[in-house]
């Protein structure tokens, strides 16, 4: 398997790390990963795509290698999304395709229909757009987000070694060990006698505000780049069928697709789906 290679791109506001794979010469992929994920979540797909593209794997900020927000700040799908953004300009990419997952495919939706011209295609694996809301627990979630104190500073959980680090992470996502292990591994850093997540604490705390679906739709018709759509079957229960058909009418041009699988379908089925990327980049 491809080795990566390991990136640092300085922003303005902090330092991001990447993974990167293939030519640096090939036509560049920037993919972006889940939630609570790092840049491995690609490390069974990334390798499959290194002979056609260049594959840049972004941890977000917060996640895996990349700096913390400052104290006082606080994670949101769109200073995200305006971080992807910066980061390109600071890869000198002023065009290229994006490959999301979960939260990342969120993000790469708002980016796709921010900055058309910035983006040639669009592959999205388990996500369209970000969590809405329909207003039924709208007054609830924005007290309980800033009624919880901040988590600044709060003391993460010691594993005694990687391997009780993955277990926990089974019982949290139904990921099966062997494809946990890489992100696991790489989200770990050593400390106090054990292993930590490397996570910022803050990234679970609960979002004060979230969008409409309607102003999600709205978003969504701004999508101009050829879009693909892969969902898992049976549904993630926050993708549900209806509301995922409803979200990719509104893209003006996407392809929707489900395979046999859970959450985490680039490392279930890594050859899978390289097929429907590669189908889908030359249609």
């Amino acid at each position: 398997m491809t080795s990566p290679r390991e990136r640092r791109i300085a922003l303005p506001h902090l330092t991001l790390a990447a993974l990167e794979w293939g030519d640096s010469a090939a036509p560049p992929v920037v993919a972006l990963h889940g939630w609570l994920d790092n840049a491995a979540s690609f490390s069974a797909l990334a390798p499959l795509l290194a002979p056609h593209w260049r594959v840049i794997a972004l941890e977000l900020p917060g996640h895996g290698h990349s700096g913390h927000l400052p104290a006082g700040s606080s994670y949101h799908y769109t200073d995200h999304m305006r971080t992807v953004l910066t980061a390109l300009d600071a890869l000198e990419l002023p065009r290229c395709a994006l490959l999301g997952h979960s939260l990342g495919a969120g993000i790469a939706s708002l980016a796709a229909a921010a900055a058309p011209e910035r983006i040639e295609r669009l592959w999205l694996i388990e996500g369209l757009g970000p969590l809405g809301d329909d207003g039924t627990h709208t007054l609830q979630r924005y007290r309980d987000a800033l009624a919880k104190p901040p988590a600044d500073g709060k003391a993460l959980r010691v594993f005694r070694d990687v391997d009780q680090a993955i277990s926990a992470r089974v019982i949290a996502s139904g990921l099966r060990a062997e494809l946990a292990r890489p992100i696991v591994a790489r989200g770990l850093h050593e400390a106090d006698g054990g292993w930590r997540w490397r996570s910022d604490p803050r990234l679970v705390r609960p979002t004060a505000i979230r969008l409409a679906e309607a102003q999600i739709h709205a978003l969504l018709a701004g999508i101009e780049a050829p879009t693909a759509l892969l969902l898992s079957q049976p549904a993630t229960p926050y993708l549900p069928a209806a509301m995922m058909l409803a979200r990719a009418a509104c893209v003006p041009r996407i392809a929707v697709e489900h395979m046999a699988g859970g959450h985490h379908l680039q490392l279930e089925h890594p050859q899978a789906v390289a097929q429907w990327l590669l189908r889908h980049a030359n249609s």
